[in-house]
């Protein structure tokens, strides 16, 4: 009996190291935006041989009889032997690994077409976006007045190439180098993460969050090892510091990831565009049907030329076992592809379900919902729903919205009856619109028209949901 327990959890622990990559790869693939999945997709078919797209009028040579060219001919070199891109031609080489396969240019092209009525008229510039963002912040008005002048004289990448003392006398009045550090240190804060950086190293080490792998590791490298790591002495650098050499290797794939130009994609896209992961359609009925808009995904299956090749007994033993491993990838990305498919789908159709009121009379009959009720509808944890809805769009009769607008909490009114946060914003910029502009409510007198409609909230919840919602203080919105 405890020979068969040992057993079977020595089985059970096996099970769960081979399924720990397939989750995570799982994972990562659904929390994809439509766009970022195409790319992705395009990037393996490059990588993995024994991947193909069905539409791929190439594909039809899979089913030849010619031989077969498995394409590892360089396989037996030491891929761990690769050496870290320089650390200075790293910016340069940024755009080119970034930059979408020349097979799937056209059909992007035609997505971003698609997209255009979602487009902005008038985007307001990358300056004004970080001007904007100050305006969360409760500071002195001469640090402020000094973030903004930084933020105008930002480089073409998002960098502040002016000296601090340069920049305290050219602002003039009694700012000092102090002054302007802290300002620095408030423009720094700003999304995206990087800007303001004085500095490639300054920017990358910016962007060293928590949620970036390795982030110890990096800001270590980053801060202590630059000249080694300009060099690629990677082996000293697991001398000095005591780090494996392999987890350096994967602390510099995440660090390729970061964006060493925070402020130079302005450039490139000025106007930023919606690409709907979703579609929303009433039916016949009067209900709602969900589709996913992935018409132009590849279509993955696995080549039956290398399958054959993996099946013969006269191939070489090297190729086969690259093969191998080539297909087992594959299989994990189809996989993972299609369960994304499924799971976004049956999230999307239980969010419409239980939202079906704000698709028929709009914004005010939001319903107060948390992402957990949708877990426990679909069956999935709620992490998975937090995936699934991170960065995905969804058209609907009503226009285009993020999926997480759907989610957010509530209080009760005088009633009894659950109302939704964004269901107050709403009735919180009736209230101002309808105003006697000479004379503005104030946020305690907008509270007490709430409460006349049966909404009780706090003072501070009227003037932070003022705030979010751009809505100036009764004093500037006065008209004389």
């Amino acid at each position: 009996m405890r020979l068969d327990t040992s057993q079977h959890l020595r089985t059970d622990i096996s099970l769960r190291m081979r399924m720990a990559p397939r989750m995570i790869q799982s994972m990562e693939i659904l929390q994809l935006p439509a766009l970022a999945l195409q790319e992705r997709i395009d990037q393996e078919l490059i990588e993995n041989p024994l991947l193909v797209d069905l539409r791929d009028s190439r594909v039809t040579s899979e089913s030849g009889d010619g031989e077969a060219q498995p394409g590892v001919d360089g396989m037996s070199a030491d891929l761990d032997s690769q050496p870290f891109d320089g650390y200075e031609e790293w910016a340069e080489s940024y755009a080119e690994t970034h930059r979408p396969s020349r097979a799937s240019l056209s059909e992007q092209s035609d997505r971003k077409l698609e997209a255009m009525q979602n487009m902005a008229s008038r985007p307001r510039s990358f300056h004004d976006q970080l001007v904007d963002q100050l305006s969360y912040f409760d500071i002195d008005p001469t640090k402020r007045a000094l973030a903004e002048y930084m933020i105008y004289n930002l480089d073409e990448n998002g960098y502040l190439t002016m000296d601090l003392a340069e920049v305290a006398r050219d602002f003039g009045g009694s700012a000092t180098a102090v002054d302007a550090e802290e300002a620095l240190q408030l423009l720094q804060r700003l999304d995206p993460p990087g800007v303001g950086a004085r500095n490639l190293q300054e920017c990358l080490i910016l962007q060293l969050t928590p949620d970036v792998p390795h982030h110890e590791i990096l800001r270590i490298l980053l801060t202590n090892h630059i000249d080694d790591l300009q060099h690629n002495r990677l082996p000293q650098i697991e001398k000095k510091t005591g780090i494996p050499l392999g987890m350096l290797k994967e602390a510099l794939e995440s660090l390729r990831r970061l964006d060493p130009r925070p402020g130079g994609h302005e450039d490139i896209d000025r106007s930023s565009y919606v690409v709907p992961d979703l579609l929303v359609e009433p039916n016949e009925s009067g209900a709602y049907d969900v589709r996913l808009m992935d018409e132009h995904n590849p279509q993955l299956s696995i080549s039956r030329r290398y399958q054959r090749l993996l099946k013969s007994q006269t191939a070489d033993p090297e190729a086969r076992e690259y093969i191998k491993k080539k297909l087992l990838a594959a299989r994990w990305l189809i996989e993972s592809v299609e369960q994304r498919r499924a799971t976004l789908l049956k999230v999307a159709r239980a969010i419409v379900d239980y939202q079906t009121q704000f698709l028929d009379k709009g914004p005010e009959f939001l319903e107060p919902l948390k992402m957990q009720q949708i877990a426990d509808q679909v069956g999935v944890h709620v992490t998975t729903v937090s995936r699934a809805v991170d960065d995905k769009w969804i058209q609907t009769p009503r226009g285009i919205f993020p999926l997480k607008r759907f989610f957010g909490g509530g209080t009760k009114t005088a009633d009894g009856e659950e109302m939704a946060w964004d269901t107050i914003k709403q009735k919180l910029l009736e209230i101002v619109a309808k105003e006697n502009k000479s004379n503005p409510m104030s946020d305690e007198e907008i509270v007490n028209e709430l409460e006349k409609l049966g909404i009780p909230v706090a003072r501070r919840t009227v003037s932070k949901y003022r705030k979010a919602l751009k809505i100036p203080s009764s004093r500037q919105r006065k008209v004389f």
